[in-house]
């Protein structure tokens, strides 16, 4: 039975705002009260609102590229797998039913297994962490959770693992992050925050075979440069300069704007960077750009590559990419709050993004940064926030397709114990750590829930191949 402690009402009305803590003991205490709210098995309930989650994939698709939206569905439809990558706006409807304790964290808002991966720090260190912060908001702690435990169910059936593992790995991903948790708050804030996964530690702790696996996807990541791509992504024109290769519809010249027009954009962008990064890019000219298909979720929103040549006629790719809200805003409705955390003018969507990923990881891409506003095409649609990063700077993923149920665990334990990492980084994280304990408890509950949600991902799958058999959704298929 989950006791409240006598003080635990007091202990509510301190940590109303968790950031005011006193101590890590008393935020704890405050978390073990939460057990009252909300005891931890009640997480095994899967509460479902009223819904077509066909509806709401419609309704993303209304204010995306047209033309893509048949790309979309094609790559929604390779697999349950696939399809429950597409779905995190009818996650966030559906988790806004739930049961949840009531404390908030900084949450990435989409930590399925696939937006985990390998890219470069700073000092040219391969280290592992997550990767997508395009849902990133103030949320309940719980979501990402779930998200991250049912993606492991649908990736293991996808993988062919059996039903009885799928669910030992589920409870051993739930309990990888409880316990990394704790393990996280008997360090300091500070050590907590310098904390990171680097693949050289990796490799010390993998087992044999695993080490193979991961070498092989580190090398390829390594490979991932603006100087090594730039022979494959781009031709020689006549005047002996370089234009990106049109591969349509993945990648392809659009009139939305001219590169000329541009200048004051990249101005804006280039301030919202550190100060050496943007003198840095004071070298450089933008010489072209791309609009690119990316991912599965975000087929259809605008994403540019750009190509910057430096004074040494070095590339740099950079990536442009629309940041609508949050789902966790439009669907499950929670507001991002950065502001408390630092200077923001609310609503802006691109700082969000910036600053989700900047709270969540380790290290941040140096050339992370937002563009304010850009009516990024000639009509009558409001200006769009975008977000800018490198493209494909030693950016790599494990594909969990094929790995041996071993291999599996280990992956999806290694992505539970960055996703603890992650909220240990929010004002009042310990609490998150209070209320879990020691128990196994919690690790049972979200993996029978995360069962009975893949039984739920895989019946929407099916209605949506059924919209697309009806002629309610196009699809292209093999793009």
């Amino acid at each position: 039975m989950d006791l409240v402690a006598p003080e635990g009402d007091e202990l509510r009305r301190r940590f109303s705002a968790p950031e005011l803590a006193a101590s890590l003991e008393d935020v704890r205490r405050y978390g073990r009260t939460l057990r009252s709210t909300l005891p931890r098995g009640g997480h095994a309930t899967l509460t479902l609102p009223e819904r077509d989650p066909i509806a709401i994939l419609e309704e993303q698709n209304s204010t995306r590229l047209r033309e893509l939206v048949p790309v979309r569905i094609g790559r929604m439809l390779q697999s349950p797998f696939a399809f429950y990558r597409g779905t995190a706006a009818v996650m966030a409807h559906d988790l806004a039913a739930d049961r949840v304790t009531g404390h908030q964290v900084v949450c990435c808002g989409d930590a399925h297994i696939s937006n985990f991966g390998l890219f470069a720090s700073p000092e040219r260190r391969v280290l592992f962490d997550l990767n997508d912060f395009d849902e990133a908001s103030n949320g309940p702690w719980e979501w990402d959770v779930k998200r991250l435990a049912a993606s492991v169910v649908v990736g293991a059936r996808d993988n062919g693992i059996a039903e009885a593992e799928c669910r030992d790995v589920t409870e051993t991903v739930v309990r990888t992050y409880r316990t990394a948790l704790r393990e996280l708050f008997e360090m300091t804030a500070l050590e907590r925050y310098f904390f990171r996964v680097e693949t050289d530690w990796l490799e010390e702790t993998a087992q044999r075979d695993d080490v193979r696996l991961l070498r092989r996807t580190v090398r390829k990541a390594r490979n991932r440069t603006s100087d090594r791509m730039l022979d494959k992504l781009t031709v020689t024109t006549e005047g002996g300069g370089r234009r990106i290769k049109d591969v349509p519809p993945i990648t392809q010249h659009v009139d939305h704007v001219r590169v000329d027009e541009l200048a004051g954009v990249f101005e804006q962008y280039r301030g919202t960077l550190r100060a050496d990064t943007a003198l840095l890019l004071s070298q450089f000219s933008l010489a072209d750009y791309v609009l690119r298909v990316v991912g599965v979720g975000s087929v259809g929103t605008r994403c540019y590559v750009l190509l910057l040549v430096g004074p040494s006629g070095e590339p740099l790719f950079l990536q442009a990419k629309e940041a609508p809200p949050s789902v966790l805003e439009t669907y499950g409705g929670h507001r991002a709050q950065f502001e408390r955390v630092a200077p923001v003018d609310r609503g802006h969507q691109g700082y969000r993004v910036v600053s989700g990923q900047r709270i969540l990881q380790a290290q941040s891409d140096p050339f992370l940064g937002w563009i304010g506003t850009w009516a990024a095409e000639r009509d009558d649609r409001p200006p769009i926030d975008f977000y800018v990063r490198q493209f494909r700077d030693m950016k790599g993923s494990l594909d969990t397709r094929g790995l041996t149920t071993s291999q599996y665990r280990a992956y999806v334990s290694l992505c539970a114990g960055v996703l603890a990492r992650a909220h240990s980084q929010s004002p009042g994280g310990a609490a998150i750590a209070g209320y879990l304990g020691r128990a196994d408890r919690f690790d049972q509950a979200v993996a029978r829930w995360s069962i009975a949600y893949a039984d739920q991902a895989e019946h929407d799958f099916d209605a949506l191949e059924d919209a697309v058999r009806t002629g309610r959704l196009p699809a292209e298929h093999g793009v």
